[in-house]
């Protein structure tokens, strides 16, 4: 599972020409679920990105997490997180994972990301415009295969 996680003052989405969710001071975040994807994945990015300390403290230091702000997250599914450019200048999203299984591990990154801080969405496979203030720029993609150890070999 992948997120691209962007400081923002604030963000809005519209999902099919109607408002869908928005977010103050916190977090975008744009959610990629792959082919073997699970619940684990979701369940240690949630608990990662909410307390990534992204945030100024009194001192100007990037030493506060969004839960610490009493922040927020605008979270949006991204199918083209895993986008495949290797051959050709058209993309394939083979890696993937298919949209009913993909929908269901969106819900549970949410509802696990919903115990730390606020959370509001769009609507999974919408056609959706984004609208944020982003604040820094500070911008973290984030994996779980990294954070969990997918593919290590000991």
């Amino acid at each position: 599972m992948r997120a691209v996680i962007q400081r923002v003052n604030r963000s809005s989405v519209v999902s099919d020409g109607v408002p869908t969710g928005k977010s103050g001071a916190g977090f975008m975040i744009l959610l990629g679920v792959k082919r073997g994807d699970a619940e684990k994945d979701a369940a240690v990015l949630a608990e990662k990105i909410s307390k990534l300390r992204i945030f100024c403290d009194e001192n100007g230091k990037m030493n506060k997490s969004v839960v610490d702000i009493g922040g927020s997250a605008l979270v949006v599914s991204n199918f083209t997180l895993y986008a495949n450019y290797a051959h050709g200048n058209r993309p394939d999203y083979f890696t993937s994972e298919e949209p009913t299984r993909a929908s269901m591990l969106y819900d549970y990154f949410v509802s696990e990301l919903k115990k730390s801080v606020p959370v509001e969405t769009g609507v999974f496979g919408a056609d959706m415009v984004i609208d944020m203030e982003c604040d820094g720029p500070v911008t973290i993609v984030m994996d779980s295969e990294i954070l969990i150890g997918k593919g290590k070999t000991e």
